[in-house]
């Protein structure tokens, strides 16, 4: 019997099932384009941008403001179909410390692919990962984030409409190229523009809303706001969009 109690103990001591017996306020899957339209100069400011904003004073008194007080994130990156990354599995963050850790680790890891864009591939990645995380909580978000449209894979509306039925809500930052290269053009700047193209075919579910960034100078920024309005539920309801531009996020 002794042995029997300390084997349990052992298995749910075990580094691999710590996180899993959390109870979070919420379970938040980054979802990242890296496809060929982001050069490294922009995908740098993405990552430092994720970094300053799961490190700043609002998002870290947001998460604390929360019943439970934690959140847990994962990390992905996309380019085309079969170019699907899980570059940083679930990490729970409550405080300065676990935020800084999150921050670190995703600043060092280096970029995946290069190839098209299929966002819907990213979006199941997501669904996957939020169906077998573990965690106890009542809102399950997707972060998607990128520069263009949907052009490889399955059709991204097939993808979003999954993960809605699953009851996970699926928000959009959509980062506008105001001067795209004559390849890129129908890409980036679909007809009624890429924030439109997100609230019609990518985001949805309760409280859901796009983001829209004109300078990835300001992508850190831009997405403190995102955090701080997804963790603290300020009452968005419907599909909305927030603009934020060099001139007006200060």
């Amino acid at each position: 019997m002794r042995s029997f109690i300390w084997l349990i103990a052992a298995f749910l001591a075990s580094p691999g099932l710590a996180w899993a017996m959390d109870s979070v306020d919420m379970t938040l899957v980054l979802v990242s384009d890296v496809s060929r339209s982001i050069d490294d100069s922009e995908f740098k400011l993405e990552k430092d941008g994720y970094a300053t904003a799961f490190t700043s004073r609002q998002v870290i008194e947001a998460i604390r403001g929360g019943s439970i007080g934690a959140i847990a994130v994962a990390y992905v990156e996309f380019a085309s179909s079969f170019e699907v990354r899980t570059v940083l599995d679930w990490n729970v963050i409550r405080d300065e410390a676990s935020a800084q850790a999150f921050a670190d680790r995703l600043t060092a890891a280096p970029r995946s692919f290069w190839g098209r864009t299929a966002i819907s591939a990213g979006i199941d990645r997501a669904v996957q990962l939020l169906a077998e995380s573990g965690f106890e909580t009542r809102r399950r978000v997707i972060d998607v984030c990128g520069d263009g449209t949907n052009n490889a894979g399955r059709d991204v509306t097939e993808a979003r409409d999954d993960a809605l039925k699953a009851g996970i809500t699926i928000n959009g930052l959509a980062i506008i190229n105001d001067h795209p290269v004559s390849w890129t053009y129908a890409h980036v700047q679909p007809p009624g523009g890429l924030p439109n193209y997100y609230r019609e075919n990518v985001i949805g579910g309760p409280s859901s809303f796009v983001l829209e960034v004109h300078d990835f100078a300001t992508f850190g920024e831009a997405m403190t706001r995102k955090l701080v309005t997804e963790i603290a539920s300020q009452g968005i309801t419907g599909s909305v969009t927030i603009i934020a531009r060099s001139d007006s996020v200060r």
